[in-house]
């Protein structure tokens, strides 16, 4: 769809209030782990390289604890492995030795979210970005002007990665993607999918592979 950058600009952040879909499976609801090492700010510099822009983010108006840092996490899950905290906001992938690399998530409104197992079965960049039609029905004039979709790109709600999350053969539609408005992480605003931070989607996109398994949390 094609459209001048500042009419783009200005529809997708009066649509995308919502956000986008996102799951998480159930974890435990008591207090976050500790943090046992945090990674460097320099992370949500600008990205470079990048065929549209992945700009530099403030932080200083977010909570620390959902910014990406490494924490304690004794888990059953085997190391690889995605857990989507809905109800804490976090997500975790998990690693060896009793750890997780942690990212602070914005999640959909109550009865949008998606819960329990999936896989990745298809990882984009800069990805293509259609209403469903669910959500056309339900919110008619802030939908319908995209159902032909809009392609990926700076003012595209999936920011600059998705991560598309199946159960077996069907697409659950639910993603794990990026934002153009960084400052809902931690919110619960967005029609179900997991939105990260620009700069933690791209870590985590480099980080797993599709097949990875994914456990969304969500009480």
């Amino acid at each position: 769809m094609a459209r001048d950058r500042s009419t783009s600009a200005d529809l997708s952040r009066r649509v995308f209030v919502l956000g986008t879909p996102l799951f998480l499976a159930a974890c435990v609801t008591n207090a976050p782990p500790s943090v046992v090492q945090t990674i460097g700010d320099a992370r949500y510099g600008e990205v470079v390289g990048e065929p549209f822009p992945v700009e530099a983010i403030d932080t200083s108006g977010l909570d620390p604890r959902l910014l990406r840092q490494v924490v304690d996490y004794p888990t059953k899950y085997p190391a690889g492995t995605i857990v989507v905290d809905v109800p804490n906001r976090y997500l975790y992938l998990v690693q060896a030795g009793g750890k997780a690399i942690r990212y602070g998530v914005g999640v959909g409104k109550d009865g949008y979210s998606y819960r329990g197992w999936a896989t990745i079965k298809r990882k984009a960049k800069w990805p293509h970005w259609t209403p469903t039609a669910n959500m056309i029905a339900k919110q008619p004039e802030r939908y319908k002007p995209y159902a032909a979709g809009l392609p990926g790109g700076e003012t595209n709600p999936l920011g600059p990665r998705a991560l598309y999350l199946y159960d077996g053969d069907r697409d659950t539609m639910f993603r794990l993607h990026g934002t153009i408005e960084p400052d809902t992480i931690g919110t619960q605003v967005s029609s179900g999918c997991i939105r990260l931070l620009n700069q933690d989607i791209i870590d985590l996109y480099e980080r797993v592979p599709e097949g990875t398994r994914v456990y969304v949390i969500n009480t």
